[in-house]
């Protein structure tokens, strides 16, 4: 009788990423709390335009993407990223109850500029973390999941303030302070619940990332990616810009938050399954297949601020999101070598954060200028674009 192996346990995703998942669900909560309805506090209470929304978002979220570059090769230097994740979401929880107190909007910049400076030290080491405790065949998974449970805190976040919003009689003030506690309980989770792998010895002094025979073993394979993420970032402007079109469509102001509850629930149901499918199926056939829903999503978004075509238009932004996201980092990690993979990450996220300004900024001028629509036909021609160029790649 042949013998019978015995069959191997199951590979499951590692307790490291549950926790950092958790951790990115409270700070994500904490920031989506004042988020939802910063662009409206913004332009109603302090007479902000669209443009100065537009420009204080895209330095905001630029800044935490080009951040990152320098995290991520710090992380890679001193090969430690724990408490380099640590002294991002740290600053992030300190600055919360600088909206609360805001009453101009110089506070208001200040406050996003730090609190994203905080989000781009914290984003490359954590990725690189995650990559570093997971097994190859499941980095689209952890990933996938680590997404979803941040949508999680995006979701929960504003829907929280609205209720709040309807508590408290549209206090914006009040339910900005609410959002100081999950952010610290985030940092007491990652500083005191996850421990960091030990990291790969090597023999000598540990080279500094950013060199030209560094950068060097960086494959054209990565270096493509980097350029699609671009390009993907420059189709997808703020989500404040979402917030604004709600309100056109006469939104009462309580319920302003309920826009990112839409798209982050359909954002977080999506976000798992879609990482899962991407370590069964061509990377670049599902990112096409994703970006499909963004132009969809901003045709719509274009036609009318009425609110069931808004309704309609931020399902397919979540379903675009989801697809795309976790696709991404997932794409980074498997054409980035392991002792490089935080300077990878960080050198994506500079291209990005260039492209999140430029696109943040023209999108609140075509505003302004042209009206509404014009934002978001412009989001459709660049996404159609993005996805030609992947049409055009053959290999």
């Amino acid at each position: 009788m042949p013998d019978i192996e015995p069959s191997k346990p199951p590979v499951r995703i590692p307790r490291t990423v549950w926790l950092l998942g958790f951790v990115s669900l409270l700070m994500d909560t904490s920031s989506e709390i004042i988020h939802s309805l910063l662009p409206v506090f913004m332009v109603t209470v302090l007479g902000a335009s669209a443009t100065t929304v537009g420009v204080i978002e895209g330095i905001a979220e630029s800044t935490a993407l080009i951040v990152k570059v320098f995290s991520g090769v710090l992380s890679d230097y001193v090969g430690k990223r724990k408490w380099l994740a640590v002294l991002g979401y740290g600053l992030g929880a300190v600055t919360k109850p600088v909206f609360a107190m805001a009453g101009g909007i110089g506070w208001i910049f200040t406050a996003r500029f730090i609190d994203r400076i905080g989000k781009g030290i914290r984003g490359a080491p954590r990725d690189a973390l995650i990559a570093d405790v997971t097994p190859p065949e499941l980095r689209g998974a952890a990933f996938g999941l680590r997404q979803s449970l941040d949508t999680v805190g995006a979701f929960s976040g504003p829907l929280l303030a609205a209720g709040l919003m309807l508590l408290w009689h549209n206090d914006f003030r009040a339910v900005f302070w609410v959002a100081v506690i999950p952010g610290f309980l985030a940092v007491a989770l990652l500083a005191f619940g996850v421990r960091e792998p030990e990291p790969v010895t090597m023999a000598g002094k540990r080279p500094f990332p950013i060199t030209r025979a560094s950068l060097a073993k960086l494959p054209g394979a990565y270096w493509w990616v980097v350029a699609v993420g671009a390009a993907l970032t420059l189709a997808r402007f703020s989500e404040a810009f979402l917030v604004l079109r709600a309100q056109q469509g006469g939104l009462a102001l309580a319920l302003i938050p309920l826009v990112l509850v839409v798209m982050n629930v359909v954002y977080a149901a999506c976000a798992y399954p879609f990482g899962a499918l991407a370590d069964r199926m061509r990377h670049r056939t599902l990112l096409m297949l994703g970006i499909v829903p963004l132009i969809a999503a901003d045709v719509v978004l274009a036609q009318s601020a009425q609110l069931a075509w808004v309704g309609a238009g931020l399902v397919l932004w979540g379903i675009h999101m989801a697809a795309t996201q976790g696709l991404l980092a997932a794409m980074v990690a498997d054409t980035s070598p392991g002792e490089l993979r935080g300077t990878a990450f960080g050198l994506f996220n500079l291209a990005s954060g260039i492209a999140m300004l430029a696109a943040s900024v023209l999108a609140g001028a075509l505003w302004d200028l042209l009206g509404a629509a014009a934002t978001f036909y412009g989001g459709a021609m660049f996404a159609g674009i993005a996805l030609l160029l992947l049409a055009m790649r053959r290999k």
